[in-house]
């Protein structure tokens, strides 16, 4: 048994088209592959993990004699968002896909009872980048006060907001409105988002950390609460907390970046515990998947690349490092959607004398019923566990 498995999900870090991509409009996207044409990739450190055994990525070859054991793996949910991905993940199949309000907004009696109950007028209401949005619209929030709500390819009503206009509690208050009010079947959407900011015109206005997510609670226990109920530590770093709406956690922190992501880990691996570390690095979707950023994209991959030793120095013997993705989002495609993809899955432990190739996984929920069957819990009713691949 491993005392402690750190589970570092990479999101959005596709490795290549999913066998059912046509059925997403899909076809020929690959995060890492195309991402790997446009500059040349230096990683030095995930490549003698193995991540270039798992497929073909341009500088970054396969090797001999890789430390991890490594292959990919297929999504059995329906869609392609952050929420269905780290849900099916930890055991928890999506059925049918969330709502996406991507093309023609909010419906006008959503956004009505929104701002009866808010007491505030609501602009924008459309699909856009975050910076955009809060660009063109930010002036307007400061003079007037208004609501600043768009949405994007995912199932989520985002609400822009400055900190100096609307005090943070306040701006907590009005998300929690309208969770409530998107419970509601015919509006329901995945994750309500405040997208607080701060700065005096659209030149100069930025986010803050202060951002929250209202996420749905998960419709039935998953991995983590099978770890949490019997003593196990589950510690939620990054947005993993809001995804999951808490359940099943024992202890979170918010992270800023993924340099912030990798720190915090880092810090965790030098406590004493006995469970789950599961982290999230937003970064990659957020910053440069969605916004379409090929190099920016690349060069926070090499960072983490070189941020990953000092984990790894921190493991002990009885340690599992996971290391995988959610969804692709590949930053050379059409769009600014997610991408269907096979997600990559790196499992290492100082104790492997040598990484071998896995079989292909048909669901990511054998990741968290893995976990399950190392620390002896109930199990996911999906899943079945790869630890039985791996050898000392």
């Amino acid at each position: 048994m491993y005392k402690r498995i750190f589970l570092i999900v990479l999101d959005s870090l596709g490795i290549g088209e999913a066998p059912d991509a046509k059925a997403y409009h899909d076809e020929g996207s690959n995060t890492i592959g195309h991402i790997a044409e446009r500059m040349d990739l230096h990683l030095p450190n995930m490549t003698q993990l193995g991540y270039g055994n798992i497929g073909p990525i341009k500088g970054v070859p396969p090797v001999e004699s890789p430390s991890a054991f490594y292959t990919k793996i297929q999504e059995a949910s329906l869609g392609k968002d952050t929420m269905t991905g780290h849900w099916e993940m930890m055991g928890m199949y999506i059925t049918k896909p969330f709502q996406t309000f991507t093309d023609t907004g909010f419906p006008p009696e959503l956004i009505k009872e929104l701002e009866e109950r808010t007491g505030r007028k609501i602009v924008g209401n459309i699909s856009a980048s975050g910076t955009d949005i809060m660009r063109d619209l930010g002036e307007h929030h400061v003079k007037t006060g208004d609501l600043i709500v768009y949405t994007s390819a995912d199932s989520v009503l985002q609400i822009a907001m400055h900190e100096g206009i609307i005090p943070i509690e306040e701006q907590y208050r009005i998300c929690e409105i309208a969770r409530e009010i998107t419970m509601k079947p015919e509006w329901k959407v995945g994750r309500i988002i405040a997208r607080p900011f701060i700065g005096k015109t659209k030149d100069d206005f930025k986010r803050t950390s202060n951002r929250h997510d209202y996420a749905l609670k998960p419709h039935e226990k998953t991995s983590l609460n099978f770890l949490s109920e019997v003593g196990y530590d589950v510690i939620a770093l990054g947005k993993i907390n809001d995804i999951f709406d808490g359940y099943g956690i024992s202890e979170y922190s918010k992270t800023k970046s993924n340099d912030d992501g990798m720190a915090q880990i880092t810090e965790v691996a030098k406590r004493d515990f006995t469970g789950l570390c599961f982290l999230n690095l937003v970064d990659f979707d957020a910053l440069y998947g969605h916004r379409r950023d090929p190099i920016g994209y690349g060069k926070a991959i090499e960072d983490f690349d070189r941020q990953l030793p000092l984990l790894i120095h921190e493991l002990n013997e009885d340690d599992l490092l996971i290391l995988t993705a959610d969804h692709g989002n590949d930053p050379t495609f059409r769009g600014t959607d997610h991408t269907r993809e096979y997600v990559p899955l790196l499992v290492y432990s100082k104790r492997f004398l040598q990484g071998k190739q896995l079989p292909i996984l048909k669901t990511f929920a054998d990741v968290g019923y893995s976990i399950n069957d190392n620390f002896k819990t109930e199990k996911p009713k999906h899943g079945q566990s790869f630890l039985k691949y791996i050898t000392r």
